[in-house]
């Protein structure tokens, strides 16, 4: 009995040697004794306490590891998805980021860790079926009041579209703004209508979407960014951006008979871009024709003039000869192709000299 109640509650030493003795081999290490080191730890505790009733002693051991509970109870953790935010006494005292911090206990201090990668979505001018309190899936519900807009050639468009945002700065999110969802909704709509309003309305039903989301989400982070929001906008996406439903076949019909336009304007445009530069090549070819007519008429008559000085100074110095010379070049031009019988006339009247220049020509053809 006296051996059980001595026993440590660790168990009995391994055989072979006791613990506390020099003769055995001790084969592994003794466990410590509970016991002793909480007779320890209270005799150290009694030096700083008076009295030495022995009732109370245990009372204070409680408080002491109580408080230490309660110090040790200021630890808290911050995930990698999350930022601390410090409130002492409800106040706002500081941010923390992912990892083991400490804050004073409660009630002096608590913490909020509020999910500051997590990306929040606004809907502006429609709502989801289960938003809007439908059961049946797969449909939005318009919301006129927030989707119609004024364009800057003062027409309606209706336009839906979404806002993206991550807390950027947990404190202010949790603390500068009131209703978070209800400011970003705000700041949003009012963007976005500034924008339309300072666009016409063809560029935003076609290739101007995606100037229109870069302006509206630089305006609502600038909007956020002055009520020091601690929001991050990260993307601003148009879902739809239509005319309005009561007008919307009227448009198409503008919108094609505009088509008809451009594309009557393209073919003409075509057309003149084919015709104007033939034309002009025509025209280039009979200034150029002209001009070498022109220098050629000139040339030619610039030659008979020449010709037709020389010939003179030569009749001034022999006129019977140039003037023989002249009629037997003109008689050779003129008598060129006409079968010719040549007779001389001082022959006398024997036997008239014939010389068939016809036939002769004729036989040396055959």
């Amino acid at each position: 009995m006296n051996d059980f109640k001595n026993q440590s509650p660790w168990g009995s030493p391994p055989p072979g040697g006791g613990g506390n003795g020099n003769g055995g081999f001790r084969r592994g290490p003794t466990p410590p004794n509970l016991d002793e080191i909480l007779k320890k730890l209270q005799d150290t505790i009694n030096k700083f306490l008076p009295g030495k009733s022995g009732g109370a002693k245990p009372i204070i051991v409680g408080l002491i590891i109580l408080a230490l509970l309660w110090v040790g109870s200021g630890l808290y953790r911050v995930l990698p998805d999350e930022q601390g935010v410090v409130l002492r006494f409800g106040k706002f005292v500081k941010t923390t980021q992912p990892g083991l911090n400490y804050h004073l206990p409660f009630p002096v201090e608590s913490v909020l860790t509020p999910k500051v990668t997590k990306v929040n979505r606004m809907d502006i001018g429609f709502r989801s079926e289960r938003e809007s309190g439908f059961s049946s899936g797969g449909g939005v519900a318009d919301v006129p009041e927030e989707s119609l807009m004024l364009t800057g050639d003062e027409n309606i468009v209706n336009i839906d579209f979404s806002v993206f945002w991550v807390i950027k700065d947990a404190g202010n999110f949790l603390f500068k703004i009131q209703d978070p969802q209800g400011t970003v909704k705000a700041a949003a709509e009012t963007a976005m209508r500034e924008v339309i309003a300072r666009s016409d309305i063809q560029p935003i039903l076609t290739e101007g979407r995606s100037k229109i989301e870069i302006d509206t989400q630089n305006i609502i982070q600038s909007i956020l960014d002055e009520y020091t929001s601690g929001i991050q906008i990260t993307q601003v996406q148009t879902q739809k951006a239509d005319p309005p439903d009561q007008v919307i076949d009227a448009f198409r019909d503008v919108q094609a008979a505009r088509a008809d336009m451009e594309r009557s304007k393209n073919e003409a445009e075509a057309y003149a871009n084919d015709v104007i530069p033939r034309a002009r090549g025509e025209a280039a070819k009979i200034l150029q024709a002209a001009e070498a007519y022109k220098k050629e008429v000139v040339a030619k008559a610039e030659g008979e003039a020449s010709r037709f000085t020389s010939i003179f100074l030569e009749y001034r110095n022999a006129k019977e000869v140039t003037q023989e010379r002249m009629y037997l070049e003109t008689m050779e031009k003129v008598l060129a192709d006409i079968d010719k019988v040549i007779i001389e006339k001082n022959a006398g009247s024997g036997v008239v000299p014939y010389l068939p220049l016809p036939e002769l020509k004729k036989t040396q053809v055959n």
